[in-house]
């Protein structure tokens, strides 16, 4: 009985983790596109107008672009719309 609730508190930690690392905070952040390129910097922050969850990143890049942004992808764990810029 104690191994397996040792067992489901891992799980749920592991759970926890995986969650905490796709969550971002509700605004626009700014990170390099790449390591080389320091002066290209993108924009990202989550759709106002797309409604529901994001299954379809064509649908979520065509809502973004309605929002003034270039690309917009659906994030894989909270299945919001996210969309991106170049700052």
């Amino acid at each position: 009985m104690e191994r397996s609730m040792r067992l489901v508190s891992a799980a749920f930690v592991l759970i926890l983790l995986l969650a905490a690392t796709e969550m971002r905070p509700m605004g626009v952040e700014a990170r390099t596109e790449s390591s080389k390129t320091v002066e290209g910097k993108i924009c990202e922050g989550p759709s106002t107008l797309f409604k529901g969850l994001c299954f379809s990143s064509n649908k979520c890049k065509h809502t973004c672009r309605k929002e003034q942004f270039t690309r917009g992808h659906c994030s894989v764990l909270t299945r919001a719309c996210v969309c991106t810029k170049k700052c």
